[in-house]
């Protein structure tokens, strides 16, 4: 399975943000668990039902986005 196959988009689930195999965790939340400083052993046993590869697929995703679109600068 392609990784970025985990990531599902459903206007129905978490108000369309890119899920993880559509279990109401958004790949932002993985994301944001990473950049605070957790482990992927750390997620994995805070969050049971998610699995190495939903990880893996988080930063896939963020990696093609980044790809794909216009970043501007932030404001401070």
């Amino acid at each position: 399975m392609n990784l970025l196959e985990r990531i599902v988009i459903d206007p129905e689930v978490c108000h369309g943000k890119p899920t993880l195999r559509g279990l109401r965790y958004p790949v932002e939340t993985i994301l944001e668990l990473l950049s605070s400083g957790m482990t992927h052993d750390e997620i994995l046993a805070d969050y049971e039902d998610l699995e190495l590869d939903d990880i893996l697929a988080s930063l896939a995703y963020a990696a093609r986005v980044i790809q794909t679109k216009r970043i501007e600068p932030a404001v401070a």
